[in-house]
């Protein structure tokens, strides 16, 4: 458990949800996160766009074969993802049902944060090249998406794409210290240490 976990590269098959001002209420609903774990959360990932009222199927690229392939995957998405109310829930539903990083045009800042604290890449990148990479998926879906987290690049069907990754979050996902709960089991011994030496620790 007190092994950091470098997060260097993710790739995966590329589903691309489009649309600007996804929010998380959209990405779980919240009637679902009574639960006191996040276990199945992801098979409720985006229940209401994907099922009807008697729980019959819709038109969804979640459901689109093409999309679905089994394996980690690679969400292609728009402007201001993750909007709206800041529940953990969503990116731990997204991780659940497969998505292990995400690129985009831009994305709800709570949302990102609890995505980088989950061990998920999130890359930015402009409006036309989003584009560009999202028709490239649609054209022919049966490649895997990279994410190198070093290089800065998404890498489809042998085409590159310049991502933006800000340097303090690149760093954490490299050297594995997006993890705050291993951060600290890592450091338990300094950090003992170092409480012996405060006076208002003492008898704790």
């Amino acid at each position: 458990m007190s092994e950091l976990v470098s997060v260097k590269q993710v790739s995966g098959r590329p589903i691309p949800l489009r649309g600007n001002d996804i929010d998380t209420d959209r990405i779980i609903p919240a009637r679902f996160m009574k639960a006191i774990t996040f276990d199945g959360l992801g098979e409720l990932a985006f229940h209401d766009e994907r099922f009807t009222a008697d729980g019959e199927p819709k038109d969804h690229v979640m459901h689109d074969p093409r999309f679905i392939a089994k394996g980690d995957r690679v969400a292609v998405v728009n402007k201001n993802f993750g909007c709206g109310s800041s529940r953990e829930h969503a990116p731990q539903a997204l991780l659940r049902w497969g998505i292990k990083a995400l690129i985009g045009e831009t994305f709800a800042d709570i949302f990102y944060g609890n995505c980088i604290a989950n061990g998920m890449p999130v890359a930015t990148a402009d409006a036309a090249t989003i584009e560009r990479l999202m028709k490239a998926i649609e054209e022919d879906p049966a490649h895997d998406l990279t994410i190198d987290v070093e290089a800065r690049t998404a890498t489809y069907n042998g085409e590159s794409y310049a991502i933006t990754i800000p340097d303090g979050i690149r760093q954490q996902l490299l050297e594995g210290t997006w993890d705050a709960t291993r951060v600290l089991v890592a450091g338990a011994e300094q950090v003992a240490e170092t409480a012996k030496n405060l006076p208002y620790v003492d008898g704790f």
